[in-house]
């Protein structure tokens, strides 16, 4: 109750709107809609009026994180069995889908198949919240991130004006992430394609445009074809790998010859002479993990700014190929 009262301190118009049409700040919202977008008013305030404000959303996003879980309990929780080998299952069934997604794009099949399981589990969970909903409470009724999740507001309308879709019917995550992707509409206008050729983008229903979109992002992003993600390090000496421990950026910023003079032991990458840096994965229990990153894990991390996320990707990646190649 206390964080309502406190949302509403922010918002004191909000208490006593029946809609979010009748509220000063979403009038605002709309004007700037029609005057950079040439949106139809009247119809903004059709939507409006329909938007129901979601509480659990609030919650949701407001409530404390749950206990940093170590990189062994991260790595646990995505390579699983069942999660490698409905992985495979999905490679096999779109087997010509992934294979068509590599040639255009670039991109190996496992790691498509990878972001995806981690993702939604190839589909399983994509969310139960209306977008429209999600964004609209969370562009107006949550102050810290107002900014954001308007931008993503105007983003999700601007993608349903040009795919035709009807605003009410897309659900995704309490964040507005939608489809096998979980893209965010911006990620959605920006890199979401139609890859089955029907007309029309379908990041949820398609399995054809869901993977083609992650291909594409990942190539908009400078994924680099036949190069590695990771390798295996071992480190040695007085700490002086330390220093190549990479920052929150992630960018592969130091030469091979660097990180061995440092006391990092790895086998040589692809591509060679390749930029890398080092990635700690830390335990609590047992010593770090530790890896050689390159571009391409950059890259994944585009997708998700986080090392264990882009880590577990890689991971998940090669246990797929694995079962893939195994059951051929």
């Amino acid at each position: 109750m206390k964080y309502f009262l406190a949302l509403a301190a922010f918002l004191p118009g909000a208490v006593f709107a029946s809609t979010y049409a009748e509220r000063p700040e979403v009038q605002a919202f709309v004007q700037q809609l029609v005057q950079r977008h040439g949106f139809a008013r009247g119809e903004l305030n059709r939507v409006f009026k329909r938007v129901q404000r979601a509480d659990p959303v609030l919650d949701a996003i407001a409530r404390p994180a749950e206990r940093v879980r170590t990189w062994e309990e991260y790595r646990a929780l995505l390579l699983t069995e069942r999660r490698v080998t409905e992985g495979v299952g999905f490679w096999k069934k779109y087997h010509h889908t992934l294979e068509r997604a590599a040639r255009r794009y670039g991109v190996a099949p496992e790691y498509v198949v990878a972001i995806i399981g981690v993702e939604t589990f190839y589909g399983r969970n994509t969310g139960s919240w209306r977008v429209v909903d999600a964004l609209t409470t969370l562009a107006f009724d949550y102050p810290p991130r107002a900014k954001f999740f308007r931008s993503e507001l105007e983003q999700y309308l601007l993608f349903a004006r040009t795919t035709g879709i009807d605003v009410f019917s897309v659900k995704g995550s309490y964040a507005g992430a939608m489809g096998l992707p979980q893209f965010m509409p911006s990620s959605a206008r920006a890199y979401a394609v139609d890859f089955d050729g029907n007309g029309h983008i379908d990041l949820l229903k398609s399995r054809s445009d869901a993977i083609g979109s992650v291909a594409n992002f990942l190539k908009q992003h400078g994924w680099q074809s036949d190069a590695d993600v990771l390798v295996d390090a071992r480190v040695q000496g007085d700490g002086a790998w330390r220093s190549f421990v990479a920052d929150a950026g992630f960018e592969p910023k130091h030469s091979m010859v660097a990180l061995r003079q440092a006391g990092v032991e790895f086998d040589s990458p692809q591509p060679a002479g390749a930029s890398v840096v080092l990635i700690e994965l830390a335990s609590a229990e047992r010593p770090s993990d530790y890896r050689v990153a390159l571009r391409n894990f950059y890259v994944i991390t585009r997708y998700n700014r986080s090392a264990f996320y882009a880590a577990a990707v890689a991971d998940l990646a090669r246990a797929l190929r694995r079962g893939y190649d195994l059951g051929k």
